[in-house]
C-alpha cells in the first residue's frame, strides 16, 4: 500500500523538488497546510531553506509547532530537512540574535566555526550503527547548503527509552547531519538534491512509515 506523506506548506522555497523526490522514492505526496491532512497523513515533511528567524515566524504563522507536537505525541512520523532540521531545536543564534525554536530537541543552532561559509556541496557522513534511514547509503556523500548548524546533541535518553541514532559530518568542526528519534528524523542536508543516496534516504523514511 503506497505510503501518504505531506509535505507543510508555509510558505518555504524548494518545495517541489523535495515533493518530486518524495514521490520518486514511493510515496502519495500532497504538498498542503490544512491541520486534518497534516494529521492523518501516514508522514509529514518539514522543509526549509533561509535564515531560522524567517522559517519560524512563517511556520508559528500556520500554528505549525501544536501541528508538529499533535502528530509526535501520537507517534506519527515527522521528518525535517534543512532549516526544518534546524527548527527542531530549542534555539537558533543568527547575526547576535536568538530566536526560539519548537524546541523538540534541547540545542542551540549556531554558525559553523569554519573559514568557509556558506558549506554548499557533497559531504561524507557518519551515521551511528542501527540507522534505518542511512540503511544501504552509510559510506555516501549528501548535499549540504548551509552556514549553521548544531554541534552537540544534548538529549538525555535513559532506559527504557531508546537512544537516538545521530549522523555526524564535518566542515570546519563536526556536526549534526542527521537525527533519528523515535517519530523525529531530521537531516541537515537535502535528500532531494543528493542524487540516488538521497532517494534511497527517502526510500527507506516512507518505508518504516
Amino acid at each position: 500500500m503506497t505510503k501518504k506523506v505531506t509535505v507543510l506548506d508555509y510558505g518555504s522555497g524548494n518545495v517541489h523538488s523535495a515533493c518530486k523526490a518524495l514521490a520518486h522514492a514511493g510515496a502519495e505526496v500532497t504538498l498542503t497546510a490544512d491541520p486534518q491532512a497534516i494529521y492523518e497523513a501516514d508522514g509529514l515533511v518539514v522543509p526549509g531553506v533561509g535564515a531560522f528567524g524567517s522559517v519560524m515566524q512563517k511556520l508559528s504563522s500556520k500554528a505549525a509547532g501544536r501541528l508538529i507536537d499533535k502528530r509526535l505525541t501520537a507517534t506519527r512520523p515527522v521528518l525535517g530537512i534543512c532549516v526544518g532540521m534546524q527548527v527542531m531545536f530549542e534555539t537558533g543564534m543568527e547575526h547576535g540574535i536568538e530566536t526560539p525554536g519548537l524546541g523538540q530537541w534541547p540545542g542551540t543552532v549556531r554558525l559553523l566555526d569554519s573559514p568557509r561559509l556558506p558549506n554548499i556541496g557533497w559531504s561524507k557522513v557518519t551515521p551511528d550503527s542501527g540507522s534505518a534511514l542511512f540503511d544501504g547509503v552509510e559510506q555516501e556523500h549528501f548535499y549540504f547548503v548551509h552556514s549553521y548548524a548544531v554541534t552537540d546533541w544534548e538529549l538525555d535518553i535513559r532506559p527504557p527509552f531508546i537512544p537516538a541514532h545521530l549522523t555526524f559530518a564535518e566542515h570546519g568542526q563536526r556536526f549534526l547531519a542527521a537525527v533519528e528519534n523515535g517519530p523525529l528524523s531530521a537531516t541537515q542536508f537535502h535528500p532531494e538534491k543528493s542524487g540516488e543516496a538521497g532517494l534511497k534516504l527517502l526510500s527507506n523514511w516512507i518505508k518504516s512509515l
